[in-house]
């Protein structure tokens, strides 16, 4: 199927403006290409946003916490941007949708980027938030969710919560989800040198400030956890692939490794579309149809699995 024409009008834009690609920049830099979501737009109103510290070992990191009316789960979200760029604002928009969405609270983690804080620092601010949420609404069900670093980031801790007795999930969402570090597939072939909002290039740039040493780290399931030796006894996926996007096999290929372990998996594939349109709501209609869609299975899940709480239960 051809790139929607909004994407490719975007990339027009993008061309025409002299933006440049994130590889050629500092991280500084691109930072401040990023971060502001300015090119994204404001995001809908939702009944409560609020920013709130949580602590993890060492130091305290902040968060943003939106609350709709009736909350009646929790999911913790992980920002993408290859674990260098990206924060609260950057995906605020979209975290504003999935809430309202989803009819659930959602947890923006700020966590510490690379270079500053290489692996596994951010992975670790990570675990001790999707932990300190779960000790503050134990009551409440909980998801952990990321796009691209960010799913990344979530597909590790739910291996963690399932090695390490909890926290107890009701399931992950992983969009368009770093799973290796492999950039010989299929897809990076395919689109890794288009131009697109993310290349080969771009790639072996994140992952050189988050995992510096490519000759052992970065093989580490923790980096990597399409290598995870065993996948079952994970909770239910939510996921989420595009087809112009060099990230596309790998996710597919994790998708496949956790249907074959016996994990429910709820997969939307979105031909027309290219790396980080979830995230850019406003900017691309798909990316609002992605994030309504992520939010019904969130509902779905919820309304096969649990019986209604009281209002002490929510968040």
């Amino acid at each position: 199927m051809p790139l929607h024409p909004q994407a490719v009008a975007f990339l027009k834009y993008a061309a025409e403006s002299g933006i440049p690609q994130l590889h050629t920049l500092t991280p500084e830099q691109a930072r401040d290409l990023v971060d502001s979501g300015e090119s994204i737009g404001p995001g809908p109103r939702v009944d409560s946003v609020e920013d709130i510290v949580i602590p993890v070992r060492g130091t305290e990191i902040v968060a943003r916490l939106y609350r709709p009316d009736r909350a009646d789960a929790t999911i913790v979200w992980f920002h993408g941007g290859g674990w260098v760029v990206g924060g609260l604002d950057s995906h605020d928009a979209m975290c504003r949708m999935l809430a309202n969405a989803a009819g659930a609270a959602v947890i923006s983690v700020a966590y510490r980027l690379a270079p500053e804080y290489p692996f596994p620092i951010p992975l670790e601010d990570c675990w001790d938030a999707l932990r300190w949420v779960a000790g503050q609404w134990p009551a409440v069900p909980l998801f952990v969710g990321g796009d691209s670093a960010g799913g990344n980031l979530a597909a590790v801790c739910a291996i963690r919560a399932r090695d390490r007795g909890g926290p107890r999930l009701a399931g992950q969402i992983l969009v368009y989800p770093i799973t290796d570090h492999d950039m010989a597939t299929g897809s990076y072939k395919e689109h890794g040198e288009e131009n697109l909002m993310l290349g080969t290039k771009d790639m072996a740039w994140f992952f050189d400030h988050y995992v510096p040493d490519p000759d052992s780290d970065r093989d580490d399931p923790e980096v990597s956890p399409l290598r995870t030796s065993d996948l079952t006894g994970l909770p239910s996926a939510i996921v989420v692939i595009d087809e112009y996007d060099p990230l596309r096999d790998e996710g597919l290929a994790y998708t496949d490794r956790l249907r074959r372990a016996g994990v429910g998996v709820s997969l939307h594939y979105y031909e027309d579309m290219l790396h980080v349109f979830f995230q850019f709501v406003n900017v691309f209609e798909r990316g609002d149809e992605a994030v309504a869609q992520v939010g019904r299975d969130v509902r779905a899940a919820l309304a096969n699995e649990l019986e209604p709480k009281s209002e002490k239960g929510r968040v």
